[in-house]
């Protein structure tokens, strides 16, 4: 039926064209009733406002407070304290505690005693809690295929991220995340959402899938180059729309398949090289950059849905930071090819890591002419916060902006946190 049958389907009631509602009868539900000259309208017109009116307003009539004795309002403080009074109890408590001193000290001392009993605690759970609760477990029994050292980090970092996402819901799933990192010097972010933060890691993380011979999560999707950025945007471009809470799945399924094939095949497969398309990087120190890109981008995801995010436990984030120190030198020598670091043979600089994971590292400022055992002069000596050192080699802190205590050769200090930034990517 077209829209004009179905408008003559209203119109007319019966076949014969004459309508079967007399003017005394209550119309159906559904159909309008026309209001007729003597017939008020349907829909009453808008009150005017009393103040419109010029009329005075009426009086507020004030209940004055009840008449008590001084022990009974005495006998009520602890109720009063409480919250129990009823409104009139409590308008004659208060009005009582204005004119006397005494009552007024008890009824404070009552409150803060009330504040002790009931101490204002956030009801979410603490998201550490499973680790601390796995690693007490572990401690008391060991696994029967214990996970190797260096994957521990990865193991912890993807469960405590696994337990923030557990309750989440459709909006927060859909929450706004803008990715953050370095290049070039520049500040470059990547809008996108917390689904779509667990697909970046699912990506990446198939790189280390990939080398140990596990499934590649992009499947028959090409990526124009095997880097993180260019597989990331592989599989967003593939989606027909936006990912959602369905991407958990894979991605913690595939974060169980790596702990559990690197404890299987133990120590020696460490040295086996992980490729990221630039750059290659051991089993060993690819699960800890998977750790530490878990734990940052998990951060990003608390920040997005206002949730409380703590760092990893004191081992794990020394071990992240010892990667990343490690990894230094060969920064500082690609932005000295690229034309951004003056030369500096012969010297060094200490690189000094403060709070829960820290430690001392000499970072080479250039490395010496091969065959040579040069001991490199220590021109310069930097001081971070572990959490900050991790910020800005996530790009989440500019190099102009870290909170850091210098001492020596300015150039030389701009140089090393520069790269500790450029270190960061998508």
């Amino acid at each position: 039926m077209n829209d004009a049958d179905w408008s003559g389907a209203y119109d007319h009631e019966g076949d014969d064209g004459h309508e079967e509602h007399k003017k005394d009868e209550e119309p159906e539900y559904g159909h309008e009733e026309r209001p007729g000259p003597d017939r008020p309208p349907r829909i009453p017109l808008p009150r005017a406002s009393v103040e419109d009116t010029g009329r005075p307003l009426p009086d507020v009539v004030r209940q004055p407070p009840l008449d008590l004795a001084h022990p009974v309002l005495k006998s009520l403080l602890g109720a009063w304290a409480l919250a129990a009074c009823s409104p009139e109890e409590s308008l004659a408590v208060e009005a009582h505690l204005g004119e006397c001193g005494t009552c007024a000290e008890e009824a404070l001392r009552l409150r803060e005693a009330v504040g002790l009993l009931h101490p204002a605690e956030s009801l979410d759970l603490d998201p550490a809690l499973r680790t601390r609760v796995l690693e007490g477990c572990l401690e008391r029994r060991p696994p029967r295929i214990p996970v190797p050292g260096w994957a521990s980090a990865y193991d912890a970092e993807t469960a405590r991220l696994d337990a923030l996402l557990q309750d989440f819901g459709d909006a927060e799933w859909h929450a706004p995340v803008r990715l953050r990192w370095f290049r070039a010097d520049q500040a470059t972010s990547r809008r996108t959402t917390v689904a779509g933060v667990i697909a970046h890691l699912l990506t990446v993380d198939g790189l280390v899938a990939v080398a140990l011979g596990l499934d590649d999560p992009l499947g028959d999707v090409p990526a124009k180059r095997p880097t993180p950025a260019s597989r990331t945007e592989a599989y967003w471009g593939a989606a027909h729309f936006p990912p959602t809470r369905s991407v958990r799945g894979p991605w913690r399924e595939q974060s169980h398949d790596l702990v559990r094939t690197v404890s299987f095949t133990g120590g020696p497969a460490g040295a086996l090289p992980v490729s990221y398309g630039d750059f290659e990087l051991p089993l060993h120190d690819a699960m800890l950059d998977r750790a530490f890109e878990c734990w940052v981008h998990a951060g990003d995801i608390a920040d997005a849905v206002d949730y409380p995010y703590e760092p990893p436990s004191g081992r794990h984030l020394h071990d992240m930071i010892d990667l990343a120190a490690r990894m230094l030198p060969t920064a500082l020598a690609r932005r000295r090819e690229a034309g951004l670091c003056a030369p500096a043979r012969g010297r060094s600089l200490r690189l000094e890591i403060e709070g829960s994971g820290g430690g001392e590292w000499l970072i080479p400022l250039e490395p010496a002419p091969s065959g040579l055992a040069v001991a490199p002069r220590e021109v310069a000596h930097v001081a971070l916060d572990g959490v900050e050192f991790c910020h800005l080699a996530a790009g989440h802190v500019p190099p102009e902006e870290a909170a850091a205590g210098q001492d020596g050769d300015r150039d030389a200090i701009r140089d090393v946190l520069f790269s500790v930034a450029s270190l960061s990517r998508m």
